[in-house]
């Protein structure tokens, strides 16, 4: 089967989520609008996904004992099929079936699982299947984990060795200084050579809701332009985004892989 370009998106607990915590139904319905758009114009979609553990928080209360993994697996349990859920009505809408792929380091260490997994993510594709990944919480402990879903993306994004991986956050890409300095200016285009210059512009905190931060997301584009895979951070939240960054307009930062 023909294919223009394998995509990659990561969308992250920051974007699919609203300042309560629960899901953003809006958000999480445009951006599938958007895939499955894109599916339709001949692009092969992947789809890193957060969320699971907002979406169990929003219907379920956790008894607090102090261990932190056991309310993560926990939340991430009940709330990993509300999110599936969420995506698979609104991919039926348009006549789409997505699946749902989960993941821990493990699958990335061992031949043999990862094999499997990229056979399994080759055939999805191969049927017009949008395969909505994220990382395993349920049996994931802290040596298990990956430091965040940027990662597993990143990670994913040379598994099926992608021609794009598009991180969608809640910053509109790497500026000069902190985001919310007027002085601040977005970085629009950074070149391989020019990554280890730019590092000093990364800020250190992360995000509210997630894991991760733009330290994350600048050592996942790092490592993926390596693999020769285009790597684009923008605001998740910015209407039609994703086809913004694929029609070449200038939206957050891109990173160019060198030769």
């Amino acid at each position: 089967m023909k294919y223009k370009q394998r995509i990659v998106v990561k969308v992250g607990t920051n974007v699919l989520t609203t300042t309560n915590g629960k899901l953003d139904l809006e958000v999480l319905g445009n951006l599938v609008d958007q895939i499955a758009a894109l599916q339709k114009q001949g692009y092969q979609m992947l789809l890193v996904s957060s969320g699971a553990v907002g979406a169990g928080k929003s219907v379920f209360s956790f008894k607090d004992t102090g261990d932190k993994i056991a309310s993560r697996q926990v939340y991430s349990s009940i709330g990993q099929i509300l999110l599936i859920h969420e995506y698979y009505q609104r991919f039926r809408d348009h006549h789409i079936f997505c699946s749902q792929v989960l993941a821990t380091k493990e699958d990335f260490r061992g031949k043999t699982h990862y094999a499997n997994m990229s056979h399994c993510i080759d055939n999805l594709l191969s049927q017009g299947v949008v395969p909505v990944i994220n990382e395993n919480d349920v049996v994931a402990i802290d040596e298990l984990m990956f430091t965040d879903n940027d990662e597993l993306a990143g990670l994913m994004a040379q598994m099926v060795k992608a021609d794009k991986l598009i991180i969608l956050s809640n910053v509109e890409g790497i500026f000069t200084g902190a985001p919310d300095n007027p002085e601040s200016k977005i970085i629009p285009i950074i070149q391989a050579q020019e990554i280890a210059t730019i590092s000093e512009y990364i800020q250190e905190q992360t995000s509210s809701g997630g894991r991760g931060g733009m330290v994350s997301k600048f050592s996942t584009a790092r490592k993926a332009i390596r693999k020769g895979i285009q790597v684009h951070i923008a605001h998740g939240k910015i209407p039609d985004i994703l086809l913004k960054v694929l029609r070449g307009e200038e939206v957050g930062t891109r990173f160019v892989p060198g030769r």
